[in-house]
Order: structure tokens, then C-alpha cells, then sequence
């Protein structure tokens, strides 16, 4: 019988092959480029039916409908948001939601789907650049809890304060004793901030995409002159540094991943389903009234894995392969 570490392996080969709506209606479209590049932008839609073959047709028609229905069954959730939004307000509560793990895993994507129809009011995307010279000097999670939520208020972290665990150890951004002093002071941090009465919710979501479909992705990045930006440094040398960076999340998951503070790895070669169960994965992190009963807000285990079994699966594949696969 197949294990379920087998079941996920093989479902998420199958997912790293399709490719995104927009990429395959464009690559329907490139039989008749050439056909149409001539012609007015305001007619070229007419000329693109005429032309088209009944295989491509069917293609594009594909690909709007999976891309409409995605973006549908997203809509209800992110209804529950609002109302998870309303109460945080009405209660005085606060939430940081921390969005970390490899590159082009899909944070901002997630991001920006989770917040689309909240209110801009009650919320804040934070996404700091490098420190300052006199940020250096001081502690490092300083700077970020500089913009922790008032009273009502959701602050999303498109990278956080594990940066000094993840990114800066392995790129030679921050010392040996800069990582072993964080990583020996960061769950007493978290503890302290969490202390206030039940006020504070911190989630940390660490997404995990295939060494395949990151390097998909940055191939993307580097042709698309809309997504070049999306390109640093830390980017070009990733998959280089792709054990690396598996170790560092191991020893992430081992010293920081508590009971009051866990961690949750998200799966998100598909980014569509990605998106979904972190939005339940927030959702059900909080009471609040008028949930909608009709809604599946149980989270499917072949995508949100709790840091201490994804810990599990490292070490098993350790022992089996000589290094974590994931």
C-alpha cells in the first residue's frame, strides 16, 4: 500500500507539468502570431477565431474556464476573511501572519489573493528591504516589530523575522553567532509578544515548492519583462544553494516550531490550492461569528503540514536518501 508521502510525491509530479491559464493561452496563440501581428490590436480577436484550430480553441476555452472557477471558489473564503476582518475589529484582537520559505513559492501571490477584498483600513502588507547601518546595530527583530498591528489590525509579512534563519545564514548576509544567537533567543521573543491576554495571533507559514517547479518559475521571471524585478540576487543563486537552504529549514522546523508557536509548511507547486488552504489555515486559527457552516474549511493534508510531521518526513528521507527531498 502506498504511503501517503508516496500519494503527495506522485500528485505533485503530476501538478509541476501544467502550466498556468495565461501560459497556455498563450502557447495556443503562437501558431498564429505571425498572422495577426499585423493587424490593428482592436481587431485582432476577430482574427483570431477565424484562424484558430479547433484544438487550440479548445485549449484557450480550457484554461479561461479553469482560471474562472479557480478565482470562484476562492470568493467564498475570502468572504470569511471580511467577517474574520470584522471581528478582529469589533474584539480589539491582533494578527501577524508571517509568510516565509524558498523563493517563487508563491508567497505574494497568496498575499494578494488573501487580501483582495479585505478592508485596506485593517490591514498591512510588510515586505522590508535590507537593514539600515544603524538597524544592524540593533536587535534584530526590532525593525520588525516596529510594524506590528495596532488593536483590529492584520500585518502580513512577505518574509519576516526568519530571514536571519533562512536567507542571511546561507547567503553570508549575518555571522555564525548572529544565526546561533537568534535562533537561541527567538521562541522566548515570540512568547513574550503572544503573553497579552490572547490578543496576539501569530501564524507562521513556511512555503515549500519542488526544485523543478522553482527553477519553471525563475525561467518565467527572467523571460517576462513584467516579472523581471522579481529577480534578485538570493533568486539567481537558489538553486544552486537549494541543500542549503533544505538544511537550514530543518534546523528552523527543530528549534522553533513549539506548541504555543508552530509552524505550517505549505505545499505550493499548485499554486491554486495553495491559496486555498492557507486562507483556511487563517480562517480557522480564529472564533468568530457568522461562520458559513456550508463551507469545507478542513485543510487537506496533502498541502498544510504542521512543522513537527513535515520534521518527521525530513528526517525519514534523511535516513533513506541521504538528505530531505523537500
Amino acid at each position: 500500500m502506498k504511503t501517503l508521502e508516496a500519494k503527495k510525491e506522485k500528485s505533485e509530479d503530476s501538478e509541476d507539468r501544467m502550466p498556468g491559464a495565461t501560459a497556455q493561452i498563450r502557447d495556443a496563440l503562437k501558431n498564429v502570431e505571425t498572422e495577426i501581428t499585423c493587424i490593428a490590436p482592436d481587431k485582432r480577436f476577430r482574427k483570431v477565431m477565424k484562424v484558430l484550430k479547433k484544438k487550440d480553441k479548445k485549449e484557450i476555452v480550457q484554461a479561461v474556464l479553469e482560471k474562472f472557477y479557480n478565482a470562484e471558489e476562492l470568493k467564498p473564503y475570502q468572504a470569511e476573511l471580511i467577517k474574520m476582518q470584522r471581528h478582529l475589529e469589533r474584539t480589539g484582537k491582533k494578527m501577524v501572519i508571517l509568510f516565509d520559505g524558498r523563493d517563487a513559492s508563491g508567497k505574494g501571490g497568496t498575499i494578494r489573493r488573501v487580501t483582495r477584498y479585505m478592508n485596506e483600513k485593517r490591514y498591512r502588507v510588510v515586505a522590508l528591504g535590507k537593514p539600515s547601518e544603524q538597524q544592524k546595530t540593533e536587535l534584530h527583530i526590532k525593525r520588525y516589530i516596529e510594524h506590528f498591528p495596532r488593536a483590529g489590525e492584520i500585518v502580513l509579512f512577505d518574509r519576516s523575522w526568519y530571514n536571519r534563519a533562512l536567507v542571511e545564514p546561507v547567503m553570508g548576509f549575518c555571522t555564525r553567532d548572529q544565526y546561533n544567537r537568534f535562533m537561541k533567543k527567538v521562541n522566548t521573543y515570540e512568547q513574550n509578544f503572544l503573553e497579552d491576554a490572547g490578543k496576539t495571533i501569530l501564524l507562521k507559514l513556511y512555503f515549500s515548492v519542488s526544485k523543478e517547479e522553482q527553477a519553471r518559475r525563475f525561467e518565467r521571471r527572467k523571460n517576462d519583462p513584467l516579472r523581471q524585478w522579481k529577480l534578485s540576487e538570493v533568486d539567481l543563486q537558489a538553486q544552486e544553494l537549494w541543500d542549503e537552504f533544505t538544511g537550514k529549514k530543518f534546523m528552523l522546523l527543530k528549534r522553533t516550531h513549539t506548541k504555543t508557536s508552530p509552524w505550517f509548511v505549505i505545499r505550493s507547486d499548485d499554486k491554486h490550492l495553495a491559496r486555498r488552504e492557507t486562507m483556511k489555515l487563517i480562517l480557522n486559527s480564529v472564533r468568530y461569528k457568522g461562520r458559513n457552516r456550508k463551507l469545507d474549511f478542513k485543510l487537506d493534508p496533502d498541502f498544510v503540514i504542521p512543522g513537527d510531521r513535515e520534521l518527521k518526513i525530513m528526517k525519514k528521507q534523511r535516513k533513506k536518501y541521504g538528505k530531505s527531498l523537500v
